[in-house]
């Protein structure tokens, strides 16, 4: 049985969170914005950072902000090497229960019109697509060099719309 823990980042996770960005994004992070963990310490952050580790080792981690009871997912990221075992469910699990836990109304996100294995796991925690932003990101894949951004939300069983 593995040992799991869900826990802030610290600066001293940065290499392996930068290590992860770049071998699992087409199109990673800059590594100034994988460092920027400003305010995140303090009781009026709006962001959370955080980082799934299993067996001490760190396999994934999401970086989330919150404004305004309205979460938005901001990256995340699986260690490639982990892929396939489940840490990405996780990961969002424990946003999702966070968010729930912070009085969020909603969680909100972007996925690649390409990424039919994230778009369907946000698809089974209850995600729906709400729009799309044409011709968004970069592509590798794609004979015009660009790919939509699906958009999709999640209303919180925190958010009473009657309250």
């Amino acid at each position: 049985m593995s040992n799991e823990q869900y826990l802030p980042l610290q600066p001293e996770h940065l290499d392996a969170v930068w290590a992860i960005e770049q071998c699992a994004h087409s199109h990673p992070w800059s590594e100034t914005m994988i460092r920027d963990l400003s305010h995140q310490d303090s009781a009026n952050s709006s962001k959370y950072q955080f980082a799934l580790w299993v067996d001490n080792q760190l396999v994934g981690y999401v970086y989330s902000q919150n404004i305004v009871g309205e979460v938005t997912l901001l990256t995340i990221a699986v260690d490639p090497k982990q892929q396939g075992k489940g840490y990405g469910r996780k990961l969002l699990e424990h946003l999702i229960e966070y968010s729930e836990n912070a009085a969020a109304d909603s969680i909100w996100l972007e996925v690649r019109e390409s990424n039919r294995g994230a778009y369907h796991l946000y698809e089974s925690l209850g995600f729906n697509e709400i729009d799309r932003r044409v011709n968004y990101y970069p592509s590798n894949t794609t004979s015009h060099g660009k790919e939509d951004a699906i958009i999709m939300n999640m209303m919180l069983d925190s958010f009473n719309p009657f309250a």
